[in-house]
Parts: structure tokens; C-alpha cells; sequence
């Protein structure tokens, strides 16, 4: 096992450690959100290159691998913009979407074997937003909640194919899951439950009886806020969730998620400190982050979300430095 895996392993079952592993992602890809690899196949090859490029000049702790390029979930062909809960099905392991996903982390952890990889799933609620939009996807909510919840039930398993894959074929570590409320003013927990979960809990069953670990992301980007107690049982060995965005301390949150390990620290917005503030900025916050969890194991120190794609990646080596001098 390299010195980075029993790192990690060490903080997933948190178990004291010699340093708090620092660990922080990015959009890697200028059509990261937009770009489709089915139908620009030259995408696969760019999250590629640009993933190895970021490994080696960052040296993370863990590599979060980006699912730039696959973010549209299969709809069998139909365009998105007539798109009907119906059309979406439950992809198969042979599928292109899955297949070119498992190429990208495999030829990445081909040339760069020695560091822990957890590849980025969105959870079929998310992947149905990005589908459908955001207004399309709460109308639905209200409108059909039973048809949506079996459209979610069916991408789940082709979602869960995907992570199994990922683990048993791929050689990923474990699935790195983003999560989100819809509305949670609108959508209460009991909703959520019920017509949610089960297909994200599928997924991160999925990866588990495959063999790997998985990253639950509460994913509070843009501002967006979450009830973290909605996914306190999920069976998830680690919480990546927005410290600032949530305004949830570490004691916090693992009085929610008692027994996991948790990833947060740093806002992630344009023009915060992690992206543009001055390095006695960034060592002050990381201490300040670190002070927070003083007597807690199984803390990895990174940001609410991903950071901005422009940012100096030598700014992130400022932070493991700097907590290479703490400890919690």
C-alpha cells in the first residue's frame, strides 16, 4: 500500500495520523459541464491528459477523478429538450457513457498507480437536473413525484452499474457521490426520503459490494444550502460537505455523521481566500480550519466544492504545507 493510501485508509477509519490530508479539485476540462464525450469522443483524451498534468504538478493526497465530459446521464437518443420521464432507463455496464468513463480512469490510474482515486457519480437526482433544469426538475417534483421517483429508481441502477464498474473493472478505490436537496424549502426530509434516497443509497451500495469506498458530496455549491441530517444514514465512509455554505462546524457535523470521516474547510468561490487571498491568508485560514477540529481524527482538510478552474494550483500546496506544521 503506498504512503498516500494508508494515509487515507488510516483517515477513513479515523485512526490517528502523522499529518490532515489536504485535498482539492477543479474542472479540468474548458467543456467540463457543457462538453458530451459521445458525441465529441476527443473529450476522453483531454480529461486525460489534463488529469495527469493536475497529478503531477499537485501530488494530491487522494485524486478526486472529474466526470468532465459525461455529465448527461443517457436518454436513449432523445433530445433533452423533449425528454420525458420515460425515456429514461437504466443504462447497461456495455454502454458508452459507462464504458468511456471506465477508459478515462483506468489509462489515469495506469500511468499514476501509487495514489487513492474515487471517481466523481451525480446522484439521479442531479444528473436529472442537469437533463431537465433545475424549473423542469421541481415542477416534476410536484407534479409526478411517483413517475420521478421510478425514473430516479431506474438511473440509479444504471448509476450503480457505473460505480461497479468503476471499482471492479476501472480499479477505482471508491465513488465519489454528489448529493443535493432539491429545494429544501419546498421538499421536506420526509420527501426526500422517500422518493430520493433509495436511488442514491443504491449507488453507494453499489460500490460497496464491489469492493470500495465511497465519498458522500452534500454539494452546497452556488450558495446552495442542504439539511446534512436528510443523509445522516447513508452508508457512506466519508462526508465531503460546504463548511461555509452550511455554516456547520467539524464537531457539528460529525455529531450528525458520527463514525465518518470529513472533508470540508475553505469556501470555494471566486475571489475567496483559497483562490485569490495572499499565502499568510491561506496559512491563517488553514489553522484556523485545523483549530476547529483540535482532538478529532478522520479530517480531511479541503474546500465546500470545486475551486475555481483558474486557480494557481501552487495556492494548494500552501495549504498542505501549512498543515504539515499542525496537527488535530
Amino acid at each position: 500500500m503506498s504512503h498516500k493510501k494508508r494515509l487515507l485508509d488510516q483517515t477513513f477509519r479515523l485512526k490517528p495520523t502523522a499529518r490532515v490530508p489536504a485535498a482539492f479539485w477543479l474542472h479540468l476540462i474548458p467543456e467540463a459541464e457543457t462538453g458530451d464525450a459521445a458525441v465529441k469522443p476527443s473529450l476522453k483524451e483531454d480529461s486525460v491528459e489534463a488529469h495527469l498534468a493536475f497529478i503531477r504538478q499537485v501530488r494530491p493526497d487522494f485524486v478526486k477523478t472529474m466526470s468532465d465530459g459525461f455529465f448527461f446521464y443517457p436518454s436513449g437518443g432523445v433530445p433533452r429538450a423533449r425528454m420525458e420521464l420515460g425515456d429514461l432507463k437504466a443504462v447497461e455496464a456495455s454502454d458508452p457513457w459507462i464504458a468511456g468513463q471506465l477508459e478515462v480512469q483506468s489509462r489515469i490510474r495506469e500511468a499514476e498507480p501509487s495514489f487513492p482515486y474515487f471517481f466523481n457519480i451525480f446522484s439521479p437526482l442531479t444528473s436529472l437536473r442537469f437533463l431537465v433544469g433545475r424549473e423542469r426538475l421541481l415542477a416534476l417534483l410536484r407534479e409526478d413525484p411517483e413517475g420521478l421517483s421510478e425514473a430516479l429508481g431506474r438511473m440509479g441502477e444504471g448509476l450503480s452499474a457505473l460505480a461497479r464498474e468503476l471499482v471492479a473493472t476501472a480499479k477505482a478505490d471508491g465513488i465519489y457521490l454528489s448529493v443535493q436537496n432539491p429545494d429544501r424549502d419546498a421538499f421536506g426530509s420526509d420527501f426526500y426520503r422517500r422518493r430520493v434516497s433509495p436511488s442514491e443509497v443504491a449507488v453507494l451500495d453499489a460500490a460497496r459490494a464491489a469492493g470500495g469506498r465511497s465519498i458522500l458530496h452534500i454539494c452546497g455549491y452556488a450558495g446552495v444550502r442542504n439539511r446534512l441530517e436528510d443523509f445522516a444514514l447513508y452508508p457512506a465512509d466519508a462526508i465531503s460537505y460546504a463548511r461555509t455554505v452550511e455554516g456547520v462546524s467539524f464537531p457539528r457535523a460529525r455529531a450528525i455523521f458520527p463514525g465518518k470521516a470529513l472533508m470540508a474547510g475553505f469556501a470555494n468561490t471566486p475571489g475567496s481566500i483559497i483562490h485569490r487571498g495572499a499565502r499568510a491568508e491561506v496559512e491563517a485560514e488553514t489553522a484556523a480550519i485545523l483549530n476547529e477540529a483540535v482532538g478529532m481524527t478522520g479530517i480531511v482538510i479541503g474546500a465546500d466544492c470545486t475551486v475555481p478552474s483558474d486557480i494557481d494550483l501552487e495556492r494548494l500546496e500552501w495549504v498542505r504545507e501549512a498543515a504539515n506544521r499542525r496537527s488535530v
